[in-house]
């Protein structure tokens, strides 16, 4: 089911376009990945999205109607420049912003407490927020951003400060909120974090989507059709007797084996290339290499700049 739809959405400011003719849909209850080069367009789409700016033109549809700030409510938004109020204590703020976006001070109190136990910070209720890390002050500012449960979570660069454990804690809470159905958009430059959480992605560059889709068949997409075998015996009886149904990229040793990467020609089963090898010796290990979103991420955005470079001239 498409929880948001963004059609058609152009965004210019002066003299720069910052979205043009940007279209994307998010399913219900999946991860969103919304990716990019700095200044490519996501936080201009966040802000339309979080009815912070208007667009010049397109619309917005949350579950099926057109949003207008009535939605607002119903979504939960932690910006990659946080923003809490250094003076004040903890604990009066949180629940000071949770009654900003409607909720009881008792309901609020009770959620709290909830939070505050499970990211085990129950000690800083009364502390001010300028006495805290800027990692334990992201840590309040994720709770306060989902604390009212809203259907729509926008997270940008929300590891950002975080060590690896607490990095982790933060992943896993993303994961659960999915789980319990809420839908999320999660923007950052850490592709790592990216193959860990999300479902879908679009990629943004130069204020146009250049690809989106499901990840897993995006990596797909991408395969070379290469593969990287390890295996132990005499690798010269292979090199000697080459054929054409695979192509050798790379040969090194391994902790007293042989590591081949290979390219399959169109067509050539992976049976029928490991028939060949095992001819030489024992074969340990046998992967297929799927490319990483990072090295996706790099090679789409460099091939669109390239191709903007020779339009332009």
């Amino acid at each position: 089911m498409n929880f948001l739809e963004i059609e058609n959405i152009v965004k210019s400011y002066e003299n720069h376009r910052a979205l043009d003719d940007v279209s994307i849909t998010v399913k219900k209850g999946r991860i969103f990945g919304l990716l990019g080069p700095n200044g490519a367009g996501k936080t201009s789409l966040i802000r339309i999205i979080t009815q912070i700016t208007a667009p010049d033109n397109g619309i917005i549809k949350l579950n099926g109607e057109r949003m207008t700030m009535n939605n607002v409510g119903n979504i939960g938004y932690l910006p990659e420049e946080r923003g809490l109020y250094k003076k004040m204590k903890v604990g009066e703020q949180a629940l000071y912003l949770a009654q900003l976006k409607g909720m009881s001070k008792k309901l609020a109190h009770e959620r709290l407490k909830n939070w505050f136990y499970k990211f085990e910070i129950t000690g800083w209720w009364n502390k001010k927020v300028e006495e805290l890390s800027k990692g334990m002050q992201q840590k309040i500012q994720f709770i306060i951003t989902v604390l009212h449960e809203p259907e729509l979570l926008i997270f940008d660069e929300p590891f950002s400060g975080f060590d690896p454990i607490n990095a982790n804690l933060l992943k896993n809470e993303i994961l659960e909120l999915r789980n319990r159905g809420a839908t999320i958009i999660f923007s950052t430059h850490n592709m790592s974090s990216v193959e860990e959480i999300c479902d879908d992605i679009a990629l943004i560059n130069n204020s146009k989507v250049i690809l989106d889709g499901d990840i897993h068949e995006i990596k797909n997409r991408f395969k070379t059709n290469t593969y990287e075998v390890r295996f132990q015996g005499d690798f010269d009886k292979i090199v000697a007797a080459q054929t054409p149904d695979y192509s050798i990229n790379e040969i090194s040793n391994k902790n007293g084996s042989t590591l081949v990467n290979l390219t399959l020609s169109d067509g050539v089963s992976t049976n029928k290339m490991l028939q060949h090898i095992i001819q030489a010796g024992n074969i340990c290990e046998f992967s297929e290499l799927i490319p990483s979103m990072n090295d996706i991420f790099i090679n789409v955005v460099e091939n669109t700049n390239a191709q903007k470079e020779v339009e332009i001239a």
